[in-house]
Order: structure tokens, then C-alpha cells, then sequence
């Protein structure tokens, strides 16, 4: 199957089933409800991500089916966890399993180096693009940025790259504001490992060569985003003396929110942010080993002192 029909095929068929997943979270219960930390006033759908991995299943199950092992095992973790809310220990060690695995099945180069490389790509990932999954449209509209940096820095994660994007706005046309399904943790942590799984397939396409420099010096500006928020989140958590893991408007997005930035502006804002910064990877991997790192190092630069100039890791007890 060629990536542009992967991706008319993902898109048409998550359009098809998203209205379908929706029906069935309601009658059955898989909703998230309002609370505190919630943005909708009503309950709103889960399964999302049954109906994004429906989309990307017809392209890899006839060219490359090992790569849905690991998203199959990352949706099936997502939805024990959207309906059981299973304690952190228990969900960690799911995840340190999927990453293994994933590792084992789709190595980022040679040897336990190369399997080690994916695992750790998985964890980060998977709960990165899980805790950036806040905001309606969020996680799905960043992550379809990152999708299409990932189809353009290499040959051969072009297929899944182009199906996950598919899928992703076909999603997107009943995730954006105001939501009517969400991800949930089964989509989100799907997400997380094709983004991881891409970002292996890329580095193992360079294993070897001196395009292996590039792509290293593209990968952190293809998911910034979400590496971003989750850094900020974990650092202001940590100078307010919080767990690393509970539940707070830490988040870059819900900082903007509470500055008075209408939701929809500040998904467009993030979104957009995405998008260049991906576009900044795509020219760093046909750049030289040295130029590449210089427009990596000089990327995070810029986004580490915005980071600071706009007070995103101030705690609410001081700077």
C-alpha cells in the first residue's frame, strides 16, 4: 500500500467509526466526567483511540503488521486504564512491557543498544503525548504536526507516518472545540508509541550513515511540543513539592488558558508551534551533521528562554 493511500484509507475509515465509538463509550460508560480539573461542563466519549488504531490497521496489517503489536498492547493498557483507573505502579510496569516489546520488534539501530533506544523513546512518548492530551483537539492536532515531520525526514516510516496522520484528522473533525469524543488514555498512549515507533524507524534508516547525525538533530524538534509541556509540568511540580505524577494546571496549555487565551487560541498556538518546529526538523535531517545540531541546539535555545521570558515555570509560590 503506498503512504497516500494509507492515508485516505486511515482518514475515511476513522471518520467512519469515530460517530460509532462515540455511541458505544456512552451506553456503555466510557465517559469522562466533569471535574476540577476538567474543561467540559457534560460527559463526553472515550474510545477515541479504538476508532484512530482502526484507521491505521489496513495500512500496516498487509506491509508491516509487528508494528501493531505494540500499538495494540499501548490501546489495550489505555482502555484497562480509562475503565479501571489502575494504580500507578501497575500501569507503569504495562508500560515498561509495550516498550520492551516495541524495542524488541522495532529497533532504533543494532544490538541491545538499538532495542534500548525504542524502549526509552516509548515511555517518554507515550506518557508525553498522554499528558498533553488536556485541551480539545490538543494531543490529536500537535501529534498530527509531528506525524507529518515524520513523513518527510525518512523513506520508511513514511507509511505509518502518512496513516497515523490520516487517521488523526479524521479524528480531528468530531475532537475539535468543543470535543465530542475524546483520545482518552488508550488513544493517547497509542499515539505516544507510533510517534516513538516512527522515531525508531527513523533512526534505523540512518543507522550507520552519516544521516544518522541529522535525524538525532531532527527528532526532538518533530515532538517538541510535547516533550516541552511535559518538562515544564514535572519542573513546576517539582518546585512546588508536588508528585511527579498528580494532577494540576501545570501544563503549558492550561497556563495560557488561565492567562485569559481562549481555548481554541491557545490549541491554534500549539498547533502552529508544532508545525514549525517540525518543519525545522524536516530541513535539520538534510542538513550536514553540523549544521543540523547547530539548528537543533539554536531551536531549543529560543524555546527554552520563551519558556522562561513567559514565566511557564513559575510556581504559584514564587519564581
Amino acid at each position: 500500500m503506498s503512504p497516500l493511500i494509507g492515508l485516505v484509507t486511515a482518514f475515511l475509515v476513522t471518520c467512519a467509526l469515530t460517530p460509532v465509538a462515540i455511541r458505544v463509550a456512552h451506553r456503555t460508560g466510557m465517559v469522562d466526567r466533569p471535574g476540577a480539573l476538567k474543561v467540559q461542563s457534560t460527559p463526553v466519549a472515550y474510545l477515541g483511540g479504538v476508532a484512530v488504531f482502526a484507521g491505521v490497521f489496513g495500512a500496516l496489517a498487509t506491509t508491516t503488521p509487528r508494528l501493531l503489536i505494540p500499538l495494540a498492547l499501548a490501546l489495550l493498557l489505555g482502555l484497562f486504564d480509562d475503565r479501571l483507573d489502575i494504580p500507578p505502579r501497575i500501569r507503569v510496569l504495562g508500560e515498561a512491557v509495550i516498550a520492551l516489546i516495541g524495542g524488541a520488534l522495532v529497533p532504533a539501530g543494532s544490538g541491545a543498544i538499538g532495542v534500548a533506544i525504542t524502549a526509552v523513546l516509548i515511555l517518554g512518548l507515550l506518557n508525553a503525548v498522554n499528558l498533553l492530551d488536556g485541551l480539545d483537539g490538543l494531543a490529536s492536532g500537535v501529534c498530527s504536526a509531528s506525524a507529518i515531520g515524520f513523513a518527510f525526514i525518512s523513506e520508511d516510516p513514511r507509511l505509518l507516518a502518512l496513516s497515523l496522520l490520516g487517521a488523526l484528522i479524521g479524528f480531528l473533525v468530531f475532537n475539535r472545540p468543543p470535543a465530542q469524543i475524546y483520545l482518552g488514555d488508550a488513544g493517547a498512549y497509542l499515539i505516544g508509541v507510533a510517534l516513538a515507533i516512527l522515531a525508531a524507524l527513523s533512526l534505523s534508516s540512518g543507522d550507520g550513515t552519516s544521516t544518522s547525525v541529522a535525524i538525532w538533530a531532527a527528532l526532538p524538534l518533530i515532538v517538541a511540543v510535547p516533550i516541552l509541556d511535559t518538562l515544564v509540568a514535572i519542573a513546576r511540580r517539582l518546585r512546588a513539592g508536588k508528585p511527579i505524577f498528580s494532577g494540576d494546571r501545570s501544563h503549558i496549555y492550561d497556563q495560557l488558558c488561565d492567562r485569559g487565551i481562549p481555548a481554541k487560541r491557545v490549541l491554534v498556538i500549539m498547533v502552529l508551534a508544532q508545525c514549525v518546529l517540525a518543519l525545522l526538523g524536516i530541513l535539520a535531517s538534510r542538513l550536514s551533521s553540523t549544521a543540523s545540531v547547530s539548528v537543533m541546539l539554536l531551536s531549543a535555545g529560543i524555546l527554552i528562554a520563551i519558556t522562561v521570558r513567559a514565566g511557564f515555570l513559575t510556581t504559584d509560590g514564587g519564581p
